[in-house]
């Protein structure tokens, strides 16, 4: 079988099978096939034959896409910022939405000479080592519940080269965050509704971690625990769910959070939710 017939075929079992993207990540998919070649050399040997190998190594990934695994999973490593991060069922997807949150939270600790970060709810270590690897000078601790997690966090560590300034903790967000250590806090905690699991797409209801996905609390427990974990004058940067912007920006001014703001992604949906903390009332 060619190339171009390997395309056309997996174009069109993807689009039965429900896929919107269905002939960018049958390229994809076939690239990796290909001894991951780019996929703009796909089209200039789309009539090459492929080896029996790569068919089968091809036809096995196109089930599982099939059934809707993530592509991200199935390839194993996922773009995010300047990074490439390993990817697989340990813990969510980093998204495009997220590298918002990263921006926000650079915003804020950019001037500071060594600032201190704390990111709750690591996951893959997205956050946190994107903070890191545009920030040299950040010390950022990573927490998360999940020990799945924390080992997927430290794979990446070690793949993306950047050690000594990022340390994994196994931490439940229920004991709190410590006291005015942290000129940052930053996070992505779960915000999915429990009513809403069974509407979202199968890639994220049935592969993705429910324990990262569905809310708990988390973003009441994070506001709260921000007042103690942040210095005066240090921020918490929050992702929000699509809509839920106004009752985050009134969550966090009722904690005592000043200059609460709501940033939108490029959708115009809201995205990021931060404040700075003065310090406690008198």
């Amino acid at each position: 079988m060619t190339i171009g017939d390997a395309l056309a075929r997996a174009t069109a079992r993807l689009a039965e099978a429900g896929v919107e993207s269905a002939r960018l990540e049958s390229e994809l998919l076939l690239a990796r096939a290909c001894d991951d070649c780019a996929r703009a050399l796909l089209y200039a040997e789309l009539n090459r034959e492929m080896t029996d190998e790569q068919l089968e190594a091809f036809d096995a990934n196109l089930v599982r896409r099939e059934m809707r695994e993530p592509l991200a999973y199935i390839l194993g490593e996922w773009g995010f910022r300047r990074l490439t991060l390993k990817t697989d069922r340990r813990a969510l997807i980093p998204r495009p939405e997220t590298e918002i949150v990263v921006e926000r939270a650079l915003e804020h600790v950019r001037e500071i000479e060594e600032p201190e970060v704390l990111d709750v709810g690591t996951g893959t270590g997205a956050i946190a080592l994107a903070i890191a690897d545009e920030l040299p000078t950040a010390r950022v601790t990573a927490l998360d519940v999940s020990q799945d997690a924390l080992s997927l966090a430290r794979e990446n560590l070690e793949l993306t080269g950047i050690n000594g300034r990022v340390r994994l903790v196994e931490h439940d967000l229920t004991s709190g965050l410590g006291k005015a250590n942290f000129d940052l806090v930053v996070s992505n905690p779960p915000y999915v509704e429990p009513d809403e699991l069974p509407r979202l797409q199968p890639e994220v209801r049935d592969w993705e971690p429910h324990v990262a996905l569905v809310a708990s609390g988390a973003t009441e427990k994070l506001a709260q625990a921000a007042t103690e974990a942040l210095r005066p004058g240090g921020w918490l940067v929050l992702e929000v769910a699509a809509g839920a912007g106004e009752r985050v920006e009134r969550l966090l001014s009722e904690v005592g959070f000043e200059n609460v703001a709501i940033t939108p992604d490029l959708a115009g949906r809201d995205r990021v939710a931060e404040g700075r903390w003065g310090g406690p009332s008198d």
